[in-house]
C-alpha cells in the first residue's frame, strides 16, 4: 500500500540520486503515484507545489531511467 509506505521529498531524491531539484521535479511531476499539494498564489505571497514521492514510484523511476 502506497500510503503507508515512505513518501521522499524532492529535495531527499536530490540528495540521494545527485541530480538538481528543478530535474527531479520534472521527472516525478506528471509521474502516477506522486501526492501533489498545490497552494495557489494569493496576494502576498507566491504559489507553489509540494510534491511526495513514494518509494516504490522513485524504485520504479530509478528503474526505467538506468536502462
Amino acid at each position: 500500500m502506497r500510503a503507508l509506505e515512505r513518501h521522499y521529498k524532492a529535495t531527499e531524491l536530490t540528495e540521494l540520486w545527485g541530480m538538481s531539484v528543478k530535474l527531479v521535479r520534472k521527472i516525478f511531476a506528471a509521474e502516477s503515484g506522486v501526492l501533489k499539494v498545490d497552494c495557489p498564489e494569493l496576494r502576498n505571497k507566491r504559489g507553489y507545489c509540494s510534491l511526495r514521492i513514494p518509494e516504490s514510484v522513485a524504485i520504479s523511476v530509478h528503474k526505467r531511467m538506468s536502462i
